[in-house]
């Protein structure tokens, strides 16, 4: 299975993305978890050691890799570049996880994007085509790695929302952009809901059958999203369980 997790910004995508790896891991899958998001907070979330996470470039830094799988600092350049060996060197292996983090955009005003945006686009269809293991894509907020095609190909969209309009209207437009790009199923997660009022809320917006599962707000969560050392409580697993199940049944 190849999933991609998506959102507005800070609704908690990091958080499932990791939970997701973890619990894929445990059940015995290979799992490349891929931090697609500018903030690259994804491999600290998991607890994989932070001085080898240090250590590990990000793929767009990566100049003179990039100019030589494009085919050189020309103007012409490749399309598809062969991507299998920045596989083999850049990813951080820990248990039945591997690592690999692709760094952000260039903001505006800066130099052409696309020699980069070639490297991350086959990379990620490298990943696509593989089988018998699981991919985790923790995409950068909003809807640019949609727009870019970035998680083109992808067999499901695990689109994290929040009880609010604002998250509830991005989540509509990211569920759309992701059936332009063709990927089959769609879905959605609650995240941060308090009590049953703000779950109400949730469920006025998504269907039952879109709304596969509810993460509750809790203070231990939130110490794991930022890094520190916290247990995830059992109702919290529990619900990451009964999505990572879903998600499993619907691939076979």
């Amino acid at each position: 299975m190849k999933l991609a997790i998506s959102g507005k910004g800070g609704v908690g995508k990091t958080t499932l993305a990791a939970a997701l790896t973890r619990f894929f891991a445990c059940k015995g899958y290979r799992v490349f978890a891929v931090d697609a998001d500018p903030d690259t907070s994804l491999g600290l979330v998991l607890g994989l050691p932070e001085e080898c996470l240090g250590s590990l470039k990000p793929v767009v830094e990566m100049r003179e890799v990039i100019a030589e799988l494009t085919g050189g600092s020309g103007t012409f350049f490749s399309l598809n570049p062969d991507v299998d060996k920045l596989l083999q060197d850049y990813t951080l292996t820990y248990g039945n996880i591997s690592f690999l983090k692709m760094g952000g955009v260039k903001q505006g005003g800066s130099t052409c994007y696309c020699r980069e945006n070639a490297v991350l686009n086959a990379l990620v269809n490298s990943l696509l085509l593989r089988e018998n293991e699981i991919v985790v894509l923790d995409m950068s907020a909003g809807i640019e790695h949609l727009t870019r095609g970035t998680a083109r190909g992808v067999d499901v969209m695990l689109v994290v929302v929040e009880p609010s309009v604002v998250s509830t209207r991005t989540a509509r437009v990211v569920e759309k952009l992701a059936l332009e790009l063709g990927v089959p199923l769609v879905k959605f997660v609650a995240n941060k809901v308090r009590d049953g009022r703000q779950e109400q809320f949730l469920r006025e917006h998504f269907s039952a059958e879109e709304l596969i599962g509810t993460l509750p707000f809790q203070e231990e969560i939130l110490d794991l999203s930022l890094g520190r050392e916290a247990e995830e409580p059992v109702v919290f697993q529990e619900a990451v369980a009964r999505i990572g199940n879903y998600l499993l049944a619907s691939k076979e």
